[in-house]
């Protein structure tokens, strides 16, 4: 006869893991990344949370004559923030133990 999962530890342990991953949420969303375009002529701050804080666009690079260029190199860089902050999240989860999510399984049998 199998025994029967103990529930309450279960339960604790969702409860824990879910708590971590406000934390990691939480930690990520305060970290500030940087995505640049054009070898650094256009840069977006933001943080990893999705937060812009701001849009640098060198003056020699705007071309009246070529806006596509330019919005094609903002949106380049925010991409650019865009994967880096994806990354910090990514790292904030991995952080301090990150999530043990195997460790379920373990009281599942």
């Amino acid at each position: 006869m199998t025994e029967q999962p103990d529930l309450g530890a279960l339960l604790k342990q969702a409860q824990d893991m879910q708590e971590q991953l406000l934390a990691a949420q939480s930690q990520a969303a305060a970290v500030v990344v940087e995505g640049v375009a054009g070898g650094g002529v256009v840069r977006v701050t933001m943080t990893a949370g999705g937060d812009v804080r701001g849009v640098s666009i060198d003056p020699e690079v705007v071309d009246p004559d070529d806006i596509e260029m330019l919005q094609d190199l903002v949106t380049a860089a925010f991409r650019d923030a865009l994967q880096k902050g994806g990354e910090a999240q990514e790292q904030a989860m991995n952080l301090g133990g990150g999530l043990d999510l195997g460790s379920l399984g373990d009281l599942l049998g």
